[in-house]
């Protein structure tokens, strides 16, 4: 049996990465403990009460952050502060799959399609692979607001 496991990134600001990633891959933030949201309800705002009750000062509000994905199929994924910037390439990423199954111009384009929407959300596009015959089948390499390589797939 394999075992559950959740993504996490060291960022400055989790808020802002944990709305990016959100948009990204279509997941949702959680309810805060023992909150039960209604249709509609906007998690984030059932977050900002829950600590408002919990006296949580506003300063530290930003320490974190968490995603999930509505289908329950992909890994949670947690954003925590942390001091100190992105200094070197990341040795593990994430591969979003923009394109699964798709072949030739049919998936460049569906490629270049979502990299055009990540662009508006505030990625940044590194660069372009160009099929391989029985290597690859294409990809983009992009970045996320604060830095972190991802590759679209």
């Amino acid at each position: 049996m394999g075992r559950e496991f959740q993504v996490t990134f060291d960022c400055h600001d989790p808020a802002a990465l944990s709305l990016f990633w959100r948009d990204a891959l279509g997941y949702v933030h959680p309810a805060p403990p023992g909150v039960e949201l209604g249709e509609g309800d906007d998690p984030l705002v059932a977050w900002d009460q829950f600590l408002d009750r919990m006296d949580v000062p506003v300063e530290q509000r930003n320490r974190s952050s968490a995603l999930q994905d509505p289908a329950g199929r992909g890994p949670r994924i947690f954003f925590q502060q942390v001091p100190e910037g992105k200094v070197a390439k990341n040795r593990m990423h994430l591969d979003v799959r923009a394109a699964p199954g798709l072949k030739g111009e049919e998936r460049l384009s569906a490629l270049e399609a979502e990299c055009s929407r990540l662009l508006a959300l505030g990625a940044t596009r590194v660069q372009r692979f160009e099929p391989e015959p029985y290597l690859s089948d294409g990809f983009i390499v992009m970045r996320d607001p604060e830095g972190n390589e991802f590759c679209l797939d």
